[in-house]
């Protein structure tokens, strides 16, 4: 019955074809799984203010022709209510995503939109396996690289730049690899669009080139992607608002970036110190590792990552940026693929290339628990009464609304974070049931709503820890 399947399916499909359908399989399949995660944990309030609303408020902004203002963003952190998020991170890419707003607009539209993006990586990373190992090696290594961990964690935190960053570095690394410069030099430019970081990603590239002895397209690109990372953090940030030491995390090697480079020339012993300090960085570094069974480290593919790895790790504030959890990982994520693919090719004969793509997918399945998708729970009990309380806001509102209730109002309200400083806004909606960020505790969050009692607001909802304050007059 098998081998009659199997030659009806022949017949039917040529072998190109055959292997075009896997491929549109697998990321059909990964892009409706992280939409759905996504969508999901939207339903349930697990999503955030932070980042979900904040990228919802500026992506509106682009679908009126305008910057991409967050309120949210720019009343946290002290860069007042008109601050375009291009002063914070250089994401012009972002507006390309405008034009689905028109078609719904609302946080839905980021959520899928981005499992759809991180789902695209698909296609150009099993063409550059494929290239190296064979087509049933670049299968299972598409499969691996969409149960990957660090795709996992970008997917269900929220909504972030990141959505682009795979399927563009996938590209460069593909269209390069395939003769294509043209077309790898345009991925790369959308690339620096992303993120003011990923020049560092370009960097690596063009270190890679120069460890493989091209001498003028390597020089070229580290130049380049540096260059892209100078420019973006230090002219284009601040001309919207920004600082560009906003987000400067080297205090531990110097104050800026001269006296952090000299620091690293003369004390290298105290750069190897801080890629261990804390161990979480050794862990994050390990498991990246694990996650291609460390075949990447057969590849010279593997310096395309180095670069933005070091900037990481080299932090000593912004614990996030070492940690496993979040987005952070999913930038570099494709390129080990890639390198780990590169490494078999080098390494292991023929016949031993789709086992290790079979253990990559190994490696991803019994990681599944262990991470983003493990961490996933239904809706609490409260989740009707957070419900509720955004229902009690009228369309229109100015609103604080604690974190995981911003996105449930986004669409319809002007979201501001309830914040640990009084914004005064005519509608709250708080939360005294858990920890919300960016409060330290709960009794801090309680003794909010009864500052705000006794300025003058009236509770119009209360349950389960929500609680929802009106004031008319200012």
């Amino acid at each position: 019955m098998r081998s009659t399947i199997r030659s009806a399916t022949t017949r039917l499909l040529p072998r190109g074809d055959r292997a075009a359908l896997t491929v549109g399989v697998i990321t059909a399949s990964a892009a409706v799984l992280y939409s759905a995660v996504s969508l999901i944990r939207l339903r349930t309030f697990h999503l955030g203010t932070y980042d979900l609303v904040i990228f919802d408020q500026a992506v509106r902004s682009y679908s009126r022709f305008g910057l991409p203002v967050s309120i949210a963003k720019g009343v946290h952190n002290g860069f007042g209510w008109e601050f375009p998020v291009l002063g914070d991170h250089w994401s012009p890419i972002l507006a390309l995503l405008a034009p689905f707003y028109w078609l719904h607009d609302g946080p839905e539209t980021l959520l899928v939109l981005q499992g759809a993006l991180m789902a695209a990586a698909v296609p150009p990373l099993w063409l550059f396996v494929r290239r190296r190992l064979g087509t049933a090696a670049a299968h299972l290594t598409a499969v691996a690289y969409a149960l990957s961990w660090p795709v996992a964690e970008a997917v269900v935190f929220d909504f972030h730049e990141v959505a682009f960053a795979p399927v563009l570095t996938a590209w460069m690394i593909e269209r390069h690899d395939a003769g294509r410069t043209g077309q790898a030099v345009l991925a790369g430019a959308l690339l620096l669009c992303v993120k003011e970081d990923m020049g560092l990603v370009v960097a690596g590239y063009g270190i890679f080139l120069l460890a493989t002895r091209r001498w003028k397209a390597g020089p070229a690109l580290v130049a380049a992607g540096l260059g892209a990372v100078i420019v973006t953090s230090r002219v284009l940030i601040p001309a919207f608002g920004g600082r560009e030491d906003y987000y400067w995390a080297y205090g531990a090697l110097g104050a800026d970036l001269p006296s952090a480079a000299g620091h690293l020339l003369s004390s290298p012993l105290d750069a190897l110190a801080l890629l261990g300090t804390p161990p979480e960085k050794l862990t994050t570094m390990l498991l990246l590792g694990a996650m291609v069974l460390f075949l990447c480290l057969l590849s010279p593919m593997v310096l395309i990552a180095v670069p933005l790895l070091a900037a990481r790790m080299l932090a000593s504030s912004f614990p996030n940026w070492w940690g496993t959890e979040y987005h952070y990982n999913a930038f570099l994520a494709v390129v080990l693929f890639c390198a780990a693919a590169d490494g078999i090719r080098r390494t292991a004969p023929a016949r031993l290339r789709v086992p290790a793509a079979t253990a990559l997918v190994a490696v991803a399945v019994a990681a599944l628990p262990f991470f983003a998708y493990g961490r996933i729970t239904p809706a609490g009990h409260r989740a009707p009464a957070a419900t509720e309380a955004a229902a009690a806001v009228p369309d229109g509102a100015l609103v604080e609304a604690a974190n995981y209730v911003g996105p449930a109002l986004t669409s319809r309200t002007r979201v501001l974070l309830w914040d640990r400083e009084p914004r005064w806004a005519p509608w709250v909606v708080a939360d005294t049931g858990r920890k919300t960020f960016p409060f330290t505790t709960r009794d801090e969050q309680v003794a909010r709503v009864g500052l705000l009692k006794r300025n003058g607001y009236r509770v119009v909802f209360e349950r389960d820890g929500y609680v929802v304050l009106n004031r008319d007059r200012p």
